[in-house]
């Protein structure tokens, strides 16, 4: 048993130009609230904060749903809460899957139970809102990305719910909240999950959840999951919101709510619409200096993500090389591609604070560097 503790320190972290899938760079906001003096998580100081990061949440989803609220946990848990709570074994889920996010979709489902019916794209493409349709007559729900992080791909979600049909809608909206247009309510989203960590600019550790009160009347009423039942979880926060009685559930992580509240508050006061505007120009520009450059988009054109750019690592280059030097000397960090498109493709975030013009032309100067000194 070790009875001393070490003799060395980890070194001093550098601070990291957060350029790649995400975590991205925070807003300062949400970073300094984080710094804040600690609240209890049944403090009504707090308890006033959760209630209106619950009403920011409602306004960067685009929903009324009263069970919106941030569950204490990533946006991984947020897809395992989306299922738990409306899979029974037995129930017919189709999944659309083209790219990793879908993938796991399928799996999680699966082990919910769920008889999963996968209608496979191509990744790097958007998904097929009829083929997916046409895939079960009759299917409890339908789930789909709709900013696919492994392959910078954007779906329309709205078409998906005009051919939707009696099913419960799913959305997984981790790359999307906060970056580009989202509108659970006029799309028609049933349930939807997100994470802190890439356009809303905050450190992971949240995810922002909501369902419809039609979803929700459909939903496991005792699911296996004591820590992600909705119906606990909504004595809490959500849907008691005003209510003037709480029912303990855990404790919630007070200060990355209120780092979750700041960021929030700052979309807000710049405008949610802006703030997509802010993010388009920002992956125009990218995407138009990769190019060039001479480098290749890999997202199918008309489809592509301003927020993450898919680009391919070109022929004799070292993927791994490049992000090493980038990493080592710029302190910049961009991300590898997935599955098999690991070493072939880049991922480049512009994400939350770093949306900017200044940021852009940051990275391409270092990526510029990288490849002339590592090819």
């Amino acid at each position: 048993m070790t009875t001393t503790p070490p003799t060395t320190s980890p070194r001093p972290v550098a601070e990291r130009h957060l350029f790649g899938p995400g975590p991205c760079n925070p807003y300062p906001e949400a970073t300094l609230a984080l710094a804040a003096p600690l609240l209890g998580h049944l403090d009504p100081d707090f308890l006033a904060v959760m209630d209106e990061t619950c009403d920011l949440l409602r306004y960067v989803w685009g929903t009324d749903n009263r069970r919106t609220l941030p569950l204490s946990a990533t946006g991984s848990a947020g897809m395992e809460a989306a299922f738990v709570n409306t899979v029974s074994p037995g129930d017919v889920v189709v999944v659309a899957v083209n790219g990793l996010f879908g993938e796991r979709m399928v799996d999680v489902a699966g082990r919910h139970g769920a008889e999963v019916v996968r209608v496979d794209h191509a990744w790097g493409t958007p998904v097929d809102a009829e083929r997916v349709a046409a895939a079960h007559p009759s299917p409890k729900i339908i789930a789909a990305v709709h900013a696919e992080t492994s392959t910078g791909v954007r779906s329309d979600i709205a078409a998906l719910a005009a051919v939707k049909g009696d099913a419960l809608l799913l959305v997984d909206a981790v790359t999307s909240i906060g970056g580009i247009e989202l509108r659970a309510d006029d799309w028609g989203v049933d349930i939807g999950y997100a994470g802190t960590q890439k356009c809303l600019g905050v450190a992971p550790g949240l995810a922002p959840f909501t369902i419809s009160d039609r979803a929700f009347e459909r939903r496991v009423e005792k699911p296996s999951s004591w820590y992600l039942d909705l119906g606990l979880l909504g004595g809490y926060v959500g849907e008691a919101s005003g209510a003037g009685k709480r029912t303990y559930h855990h404790t919630a992580p007070t200060a990355m709510v209120a780092s979750l509240h700041a960021g929030l508050r700052r979309i807000a006061d710049e405008g949610l619409e802006k703030v997509w505007d802010r993010h388009a120009e920002a992956g125009r520009l990218l995407q138009d200096g990769l190019e060039e450059m001479g480098l290749e988009l890999f997202a199918q054109e008309g489809s592509r993500l301003p927020e993450l750019t898919t680009v391919r690592v070109p022929d004799g280059v070292d993927s791994a090389a490049v992000r090493g030097y980038l990493l080592e000397r710029h302190n910049l960090e961009i991300g590898a591609g997935v599955g098999e498109f690991a070493s072939t493709v880049w991922r480049i975030g512009l994400m939350g604070h770093n949306a900017r013009p200044d940021r852009v032309a940051l990275v391409l100067a270092a990526l510029e560097d990288a490849l002339a000194h590592t090819h």
